[in-house]
């Protein structure tokens, strides 16, 4: 098999697998660390300056994979597949894209805006300093502005949540009831043995 013509390549598989795991776990902890009480303010902390760093990770990562995607082929859907599914799952990943894209940028902004900005820094993974954009210096009411961009990054993540458990759907109805080879392009080799 051809890689990029019959499967997905070795590097888009990696980096669909990797992301997708980093953004669940980034779900995961922020709905964990957006419930916590205010007495784990440290542990709290701690998990925001973790939850920065994976988000700054993810974005790259997407940039990476947007930028292998776009010179490499994808392998055809089946030709069975109706047209409208086939809009549908060209329309996922586009909105997969937006919003690994969106999520991060938004995060950003909202860091950025917040009132405490020039006393809480971020440093990725506790090591590499990760700037605020600088557009924020004359707002009058940072922290409304910054519980607005927190609201947004809320409802894009809600979002995303609604879009994975519709790819995941999808795949597994091309697996088990269509039986065709839809899910086994993104699967690692082993996957695809099994």
């Amino acid at each position: 098999m051809k890689a990029g013509v019959d499967r997905y390549s070795s590097v888009a598989i990696a980096l669909h697998w990797l992301i997708a795991l980093m953004v669940i776990g980034q779900i995961a902890g922020g709905l964990y660390m957006h419930n916590l009480p205010k007495e784990q303010a440290e542990l709290k902390f701690q998990l925001y300056q973790l939850h920065k760093s994976f988000g700054v990770t993810v974005l790259f990562l997407t940039m990476l994979r947007l930028g292998w995607r776009l010179s490499h082929k994808a392998p055809p859907l089946p030709a069975a597949m109706p047209a409208w599914e086939k809009a549908a799952a060209r329309g996922a990943h586009v909105g997969f894209y937006v919003l690994l894209v969106a999520l991060p940028l938004v995060g950003w902004l909202i860091v950025s805006s917040s009132p405490y900005a020039d006393s809480v820094q971020t440093y990725l993974f506790g090591v590499i300093h990760w700037p605020h954009l600088p557009f924020f210096d004359g707002v009058e009411d940072r922290k409304a502005l910054s519980h607005d961009f927190a609201e947004i990054h809320e409802y894009l993540a809600f979002a995303m949540i609604g879009l994975i458990g519709l790819h995941v759907a999808a795949a597994l109805k091309h697996h088990f009831i269509n039986k065709d080879t839809v899910l086994a392009h993104m699967l690692p080799a082993a996957g695809r043995r099994a």
